[in-house]
């Protein structure tokens, strides 16, 4: 197999042919730098890597690592991201395949003050 039949997804995103410190930047610079996430045809795959690698830095698949931590505490008992994104039915999975920035970070408060507010 020669090397250009060797290739991954992350060969075809959207980021491929850009200088790496460009994902790695912190701040309001990471909804810039997630615009190009929107239109990677490979976006779901990159998501699905850094959820299940626990990537902390960087944005990936259109999340920033705060939206990741976000979502991997409001969702502790997933074991398979890409099952749970392809299967489930969730409102915040919808959001997530959306060609759009998601709110996630808010999208997940307003669940976590619904339901502390149904126990009290």
């Amino acid at each position: 197999m020669s090397v250009d039949e060797d290739q991954t997804w992350a060969a075809y995103a959207a980021c491929a042919k850009d200088e790496p410190d460009t994902l790695f930047v912190r701040g309001a610079a990471q909804r810039e730098v997630r615009v190009m996430c929107f239109s990677c045809p490979v976006r779901m795959e990159c998501l699905i890597d850094a959820l299940e690698s626990n990537v902390t830095y960087g944005v990936w698949g259109g999340l920033t690592e705060r939206e990741r931590r976000a979502l991997m505490r409001q969702y502790p008992d997933v074991t398979d991201w890409r099952q749970w994104l392809q299967t489930d039915d969730d409102d915040v999975v919808a959001e997530l395949k959306s060609p759009v920035a998601p709110r996630i970070i808010t999208r997940l408060r307003r669940r976590q003050a619904a339901k502390r507010a149904t126990v009290s």
